[in-house]
């Protein structure tokens, strides 16, 4: 096979790269002692001998079920629906929760931007030149057959996963060149020169397959085979399409690490799908499930009065979100040729009334999304470029708007009419200067063709979030629908980048690198089932993702990022819409949490770090 030549071939790389990177003598001595964690800059909170993370109760009590409906979603995963157990690979969509099965070299701090400490791999030391990076595996880690999980597994599982996963893993480990197992214990990963700060990291958060469960299987398959894994759950009763459960594994070999301890508290984590919000949150209820993150305003203010909330069974809790919010906003294909024109994608911007929609259909809940950065000290807040951000912008003038060497673009505020004249003005002003006359109240294109666009998307409770702004773009004699379809065929059209203008939410890291390249870079602009819907090709926003993943400290990346900040913004590509401050938490009394929650990952540490609690259950119970 012509991919084990070239694994080979690699390998020899290795062999070399360690003996000329690692220092001898005194100093090599140094280098075999080990971390028992890592970060993008080197900064680590947690002492080698810690005990548990500060964030949860190290002596919470295990049992009880935590069930919830999806709210997060990576790689092959729906929100609606699921008809795969590998959520690994493009094709299929998998089953939420089947991280939970798996273990990686090393697992999160989540009250740290990036920090990582050791879970099957006990420590890691980095060569000088930060190039190869040598993991010792724990010999107690075990399969949940009982066979040890050693370093040809991870081998295996990270060579495999680079040449077989999904596209958007495959791009983040681009700058991985090996994985090779010289023995059982001891796992050397090497990386290319000039490789993103980040990818380290996220090599060392990807699941470990067993090598000799794979021996005759078909990694890239979809399929409904239970695989064999390695976490603290393991795959219970499902049905395809409406549940799957997660079991605890009673004697699980990593319970007392540091990094486990007070985590993974309920006897089984159960995951229910729905595929439309209204009936998930009647569902919610009628007590079919316990836990629930809401999303949407609406239901938030007018439908949190049912019995259970006012007698106590229910309750209600707000979070602050103090993480970088990311982005949501109507993305535009820029891969068609309507859409070309920056003007005309600004003209988008202009007909949007987020003021009206706010007040109207959301209750007054969110604020405005304004950058991919929102909420975070890499924002750009204003004014011109500082003198280092111009360094790294100067030479691209004259190939980029000018408007990037000045301020920053910032949606305009409405009147909060609905229909903003002046702005419904600018819009038009746009288009005709962008070629796009009116002729029978019907706006064209260049080309004489009716100007039309369809909104593509996968559920219905945003309607009436489309229908406003599709009565504006009327107004401009721009003939918009909306599609609505369901989760699989979604997900098929996203990937293979068929529609015109479709929503997304993605959130940038604390320490954003590597990350950036399957939502922002011209690789991914053409690589099925990228992130990249708006199809960004621009050699400059290549160029300062680099100088973002290259950064050697943290005033370098937030420099780096105010000028990505300035590209994207000057490209239109997007119509910005809205973020929460907080995090809006609703769930059956029966529960318990850290009174401090995790900063980072998803802000409310459930279900990882909450427990049952069988008095309030109790209690829950006897009010009835």
């Amino acid at each position: 096979m012509a991919q084990l030549s070239r694994r080979h071939v690699l390998g020899l790389g290795v062999g070399g790269a360690v003996s000329a990177c690692w220092p001898h003598g005194a100093a090599a001595s140094e280098a075999e002692t080990g971390a028992h964690g890592m970060s993008a800059f080197g900064d680590l909170k947690y002492p080698a001998d810690f005990h548990h993370f500060d964030y949860v109760n190290a002596d919470a009590p295990r049992g009880g079920t935590f069930s919830l409906i999806p709210s997060v979603r990576a790689y092959n995963q729906s929100y609606q629906t699921f008809n795969s157990l590998n959520a690994y690979i493009l094709k299929g969509d998998g089953a939420q929760g089947m991280d939970m099965t798996f273990v990686s070299l090393m697992a999160r701090a989540n009250d740290e931007p990036d920090a990582m400490y050791g879970l099957a791999a006990k420590s890691v030391q980095i060569s000088p030149n930060r190039l190869v990076y040598r993991f010792t595996m724990r010999p107690e880690a075990k399969f949940h057959d009982g066979t040890g999980i050693n370093a040809h597994d991870a081998a295996f599982s990270l060579t495999t996963l680079k040449a077989k996963g999904h596209p958007l893993i495959v791009v983040q480990m681009r700058d991985m060149v090996s994985a090779e197992a010289p023995d059982d214990a001891t796992l050397l990963v090497t990386f290319a020169k000039g490789r993103a700060r980040d990818v380290p990291l996220y090599v060392a958060s990807l699941p470990i397959f067993s090598k000799a469960y794979y021996a005759n299987r078909i990694f890239e398959e979809s399929t409904l085979d239970t695989p064999l894994g390695s976490g603290p759950y393991k795959v219970g009763r499902f049905e395809v399409n409406r549940y799957i459960e997660f079991e605890r594994v009673k004697d699980w070999w990593g319970a007392d690490l540091p990094v486990c301890r007070g985590s993974y508290n309920f006897d089984v984590v159960r995951y229910e799908f729905y595929r439309d919000r209204d009936v998930a949150f009647e569902g919610f209820t009628g007590k079919n499930y316990l836990y629930r993150e809401e999303f949407t305003s609406r239901i938030w203010a007018t439908r949190y009065d049912f019995p259970a909330v006012k007698d106590g069974r229910v309750r209600l809790e707000t979070v602050p979100d103090d993480t970088p919010s990311g982005a949501q906003g109507w993305f535009i294909n820029t891969r068609r040729d309507k859409f070309r024109d920056p003007r005309v994608r600004e003209a988008l911007t202009y007909a949007f009334d987020f003021e009206w929609t706010n007040k109207t259909i959301m209750y007054g809940a969110y604020a405005r999304t304004v950058s991919p950065f929102q909420n975070s000290d890499m924002m750009v807040k204003g004014g011109p470029p500082s003198p280092e951000e111009l360094k790294l912008l100067e030479p691209f003038r004259g190939q980029v708007p000018d408007e990037v060497f000045g301020e920053p673009f910032v949606p305009p505020v409405s009147d909060g009419s609905g229909q903003d004249r002046s702005l419904l003005r600018k819009a038009q002003q746009l288009l005709n200067e962008a070629g796009l006359v009116i002729k029978d109240g019907k706006r064209l294109l260049p080309n004489g063709e009716p100007f039309r666009i369809e909104f593509l998307a996968e559920e219905p409770s945003l309607q009436p979030h489309h229908a406003p702004y599709i009565k504006n773009l009327a107004t401009l004699g721009i003939d918009a629908t909306l599609r609505l379809v369901d989760a699989v065929q979604y997900r098929a059209r996203v990937e293979d980048f068929d529609f015109d203008m479709t929503i997304q939410r993605f959130s940038m890291s604390a320490t954003p690198g590597d990350s950036m390249r399957p939502f922002f870079s011209s690789q991914a602009a053409s690589t099925k089932g990228s992130y990249n819907l708006a199809g960004i090709a621009s050699p400059a926003i290549d160029a300062i993702i680099e100088k973002i993943i290259s950064a050697e400290n943290r005033a370098d990346l937030t420099v780096a990022c105010h000028a990505f900040d300035r590209l994207f913004r000057a490209g239109r590509y997007w119509v910005p819409q809205w973020y929460a401050k907080t995090h809006r938490l609703a769930y059956w009394d029966q529960f318990g949490h850290p009174s401090v929650l995790p900063r980072f990952a998803n802000g409310v540490g459930a279900p990882e770090n909450w427990w049952f609690d069988a008095a309030r259950a109790g209690k829950t119970e006897q009010a009835k």
